[in-house]
C-alpha cells in the first residue's frame, strides 16, 4: 500500500471545462475537404449525421472537424493532430498531392512532427502519440492560437475567473503563452506573437463542454459577452476579454454545451486508414483505441 501523500492529486484535477469536442471551419468545396480530410489525413466521415453536400462531419478518436459549405475559414494558429503512424500519414498525403496541387496544401516534416496545411491555409501541426497527449493515439488535443504581446496573463485570468477552468502562463522556446484546459490531456494555447502574424477573425469556432453550465453564462451574462442563445443546453461568446479594462484580446467563438447536451459523449466511429481493399483483414476495419 502506497503511503499517504505520495500521489500529487492536484494532476487530476481537470477545471470545469470537461471537453473539446470540435473545431468548425467552413470550406468553399466538399469534394476537395474529402480528399483531404478523408483520403489524406484519414479521418473517418461520420456517418449518422450531416452526410450530405452542404456540411460534412469529420471523425478524429473523440473528436471532429465540423465543415460547412461557405468562405473558407482559417484558424489564427494551429490546430495539433495526434495520428497513429506518421509514415502511413506521409504516403496517404502524398497521394493525393496531384488532386491538391491547385489549393494550398502543403506537406513539412519536422524531427517531432509534420505540418500540414489543408487546402485553404488551416495549419495541421500532427504528431504520433506521445506522452504529452496522455491516451490520446488519435485526436485533437490542442489548438494554439496568436495573440498580441502581454496578453497571456489576462487570458489566463479570464478562464480562471469566468469559466472557472484550469489556467496557467508559462514560457518556452516560441514564447510566453496561456495553456487552458478544456478535457483530459487538451488544451487551449494562447501564444503571445507579433500582430502581422496573425489573420482577421472570420467566424470560425470551437465547441467544449462545461460541467457548471450556469455559472459561466451568469458571468458572462454580467458583462454583456454571450453572443448566441442556442439552446436550454447550448450558448455562445466570442470575446475574450482584459477582465480590468474590457479590452478585447482575442476572437474566438465558443460553443458551449452542457454536459445533459444530447450529443454530449455521443461515440464517433473511427475507421482503420491503413485499411483498404488490397490489404483487408476481416474484423480490422474499425479504429482500435490503444494506451501509447
Amino acid at each position: 500500500m502506497q503511503n499517504v501523500g505520495t500521489f500529487n492529486r492536484s494532476e487530476g484535477d481537470l477545471g470545469n471545462i470537461v471537453a473539446l469536442e470540435h473545431v468548425n471551419l467552413e470550406i468553399p468545396d466538399q469534394s476537395l475537404a474529402t480528399i483531404f480530410y478523408s483520403m489524406g489525413m484519414g479521418f473517418t466521415r461520420d456517418p449518422y449525421l450531416m452526410t450530405g453536400i452542404t456540411n460534412m462531419w469529420i471523425n478524429l478518436g473523440r473528436n471532429q472537424f465540423h465543415l460547412p459549405t461557405g468562405k473558407a475559414m482559417v484558424l489564427r494558429g494551429n490546430i495539433f493532430i495526434v495520428i497513429p503512424s506518421r509514415a502511413a500519414l506521409l504516403a496517404r498525403l502524398a497521394a493525393v498531392k496531384e488532386l491538391l496541387k491547385a489549393t494550398q496544401f502543403s506537406v513539412t516534416e519536422h524531427p517531432d512532427h509534420v505540418l500540414v496545411t489543408c487546402p485553404w491555409g488551416n495549419r495541421l501541426k500532427c504528431y504520433e502519440p506521445e506522452p504529452q497527449f496522455g491516451q490520446i493515439s488519435l485526436g485533437m488535443p490542442c489548438i494554439e492560437m496568436l495573440v498580441d504581446h502581454g496578453s497571456a496573463e489576462p487570458i489566463a485570468r479570464f478562464y480562471r475567473e469566468i469559466m472557472h477552468a484550469k489556467a496557467s502562463t508559462g514560457k518556452d522556446d516560441a514564447g510566453t503563452f496561456a495553456r487552458i484546459s478544456v478535457g483530459p490531456s487538451q488544451a487551449l494555447i494562447y501564444r503571445e506573437a507579433d500582430s502581422t502574424d496573425k489573420r482577421p477573425y472570420d467566424n470560425h469556432h470551437l465547441q467544449i463542454y462545461l460541467a457548471d453550465f450556469s455559472g459561466p453564462y451568469n458571468r458572462l451574462m454580467a458583462r454583456k459577452l454571450i453572443s448566441q442563445e442556442d439552446s436550454v443546453h447550448q450558448y455562445r461568446f466570442r470575446d475574450v476579454i482584459d477582465l480590468d479594462s474590457g479590452k478585447i484580446l482575442h476572437h474566438i467563438e465558443h460553443e458551449i454545451r452542457s454536459l445533459m447536451h444530447p450529443l454530449y459523449a455521443r461515440p464517433l466511429i473511427n475507421r482503420n486508414a491503413e485499411q483498404n481493399n488490397r490489404n483487408f483483414v476481416p474484423g480490422q476495419e474499425a479504429y482500435v483505441w490503444t494506451t501509447p
